[in-house]
């Protein structure tokens, strides 16, 4: 078992293959959850009041009946389908395809109907089903938008007067405080679980992005699979995270449970309504956590901050007069003591805003304000850049400038939402990036797609797998 989370998309294991796991590798590991709800509890003070004063009752009864039940129909492929077959698109033949079922949980936001879950839960579906709470209302659900870096995705359903929830504040929960956690494990709807956050800003590496915000709530409250994008809640009632992951060693729960804070949540569904795209602003530079290895090598006196493992030339943080082996402590007055902390507080910011940076250089404390650029190195409003496929059965989004860079790559074209179509039967994956197609690199979106959609006999596609190695894929259509 490799030190990589991994990530449960459903129960679909079963329990027979959740109990094999834990005979034959008894290892922790990291799984989403599939759905969780929560309800809302009276105000209580944290400083000096039991559990006794916790309202759980009352709370349940204002919360649960904004969590939805999320319900996908897939038709999936296997790995290795003969291209002869085609022509069958749409009919299972020899077991080459058939529709997947999974089921995950939601939170509704506001009345007119947005949902928010995690993108795991409906990622790549043909079928989006939304059950209310009340298990008498169903809806068509639509996938507005999605950000891969915090795995949330928006869905949106045609209804009118929805209950919905209260946001919290997620800076302002306390380590110890008590929390409910509500969702619909292994299918059984509005099952509500308590327990308290046992730790903030986790970053637990199950984010599969190139650019992954991770700063987790960590909570004891059992969740389960079924539980991913359902609702926790404090004591007011008021959503401050979105559950997302579970520790597990039997795919189940085994102590620990991760949420995304409220505030990110907010941020990102805000971008997603306005703007269809999120807004992520970057500093360029590159920063990793000091442990004590770290510390020890640079003779750091403490492991407080972030270390500044390498600096974009003339990128924001260069020119702000940010260098390589400076240690950042703080932004925008809020202290920095990891990266998880660091990226939760720019995932609030925009291209264009200023970023107030507090760092330390040689044990001497400096300051360094700095305009944040988006992915193309402007500081303008990105418009959504994804194109959609229905033939090809993909989404088709351009890799930023920052990772044309990296990767020295003149374009590219990273695949998502990969569902029936013949990139499913390419075997290509989520997160693959096309470099060129039949030799002919391409600077247009559009085109590439037009092309792939016309194209018989003889292809070739060069790129680069999510893993960053380089693949060649060859078929004959």
């Amino acid at each position: 078992m490799n030190k990589a989370a991994v990530i449960a998309l459903g129960f679909a294991g079963g329990l027979f293959g959740a109990w094999a796991f834990s005979k034959l590798n008894p290892q922790v590991v990291l799984q989403t959850a599939s759905s969780s709800d929560s309800q809302e509890i009276n105000s209580v003070s944290y400083k000096g009041q039991a559990m006794a004063n916790a309202d759980f009752v009352k709370a349940s009864a204002v919360a649960t009946p904004s969590v939805v039940f999320i319900k996908t129909l897939t038709n999936q492929r296997q790995q290795y389908i003969d291209p002869f077959f085609d022509f069958w698109n749409n009919m299972d033949f020899f077991g080459r395809r058939g529709p997947v079922s999974s089921s995950g949980s939601g939170v509704i936001l506001t009345a007119d109907g947005y949902i928010v879950t995690n993108l795991h839960v409906v990622k790549g579906a043909d079928q989006i089903e939304v059950i209310l709470n009340n298990n008498k209302q169903s809806y068509k659900g639509r996938l507005i938008g999605s950000d891969p870096s915090t795995d949330l995705a928006l869905l949106k359903i045609d209804a009118s007067n929805l209950p919905h929830v209260t946001l919290g504040n997620s800076d302002q929960v306390a380590i110890g405080e008590w929390v409910l956690a509500v969702g619909n494990p292994f299918n059984l709807t509005s099952t509500v679980t308590a327990g308290i956050v046992s730790a903030k800003g986790r970053n637990i590496n199950i984010v599969n992005n190139q650019f992954p915000i991770e700063s987790f709530i960590q909570t004891d409250a059992a969740i389960n699979p079924g539980n991913s994008g359902g609702a926790l809640v404090d004591l007011d009632g008021k959503l401050i995270g979105i559950n997302t992951a579970i520790a597990s060693n039997t795919g189940s729960y085994n102590g620990y449970g991760f949420a995304i804070p409220v505030n990110i949540v907010a941020k990102i569904i805000k971008d997603l309504i306005e703007f269809k795209e999120v807004q992520r602003g970057f500093t360029g530079m590159e920063l990793k956590d000091i442990d004590a290895a770290l510390a020890a090598k640079l003779a750091i006196k403490n492991s407080h901050g972030v270390y500044v493992d390498d600096v974009l030339a003339e990128g924001p943080a260069d020119q702000g007069g940010l260098r390589r082996g400076d240690v950042v402590i703080g932004i925008n007055d809020r202290f920095v003591d990891s990266k998880a902390n660091f990226d939760e507080q720019l995932a609030y910011l925009r291209p264009g805003d200023k970023a107030r940076i507090k760092y330390l250089r040689n044990g001497q404390e400096k300051m360094a304000t700095i305009t944040l650029l988006n992915r193309e190195g402007t500081t303008a409003i990105m418009k959504k850049g994804t194109v959609s496929s229905e033939s090809l059965g993909a989404d088709f989004q351009p890799i930023p400038k920052i990772e044309r860079d990296r990767l020295g790559v003149k374009s590219g074209y990273r695949l998502s939402q990969i569902r029936n179509g013949r990139i499913a039967m390419m075997g290509m994956q989520d997160g693959f990036i096309i470099l060129r197609f039949n030799k002919k690199e391409y600077e247009s979106v559009e085109e590439l797609i037009s092309d792939m959609e016309k194209a018989r006999g003889q292809i070739v596609i060069e790129g680069i797998l999510p893993n960053g190695s380089r693949a060649v894929y060859s078929f004959y259509m």
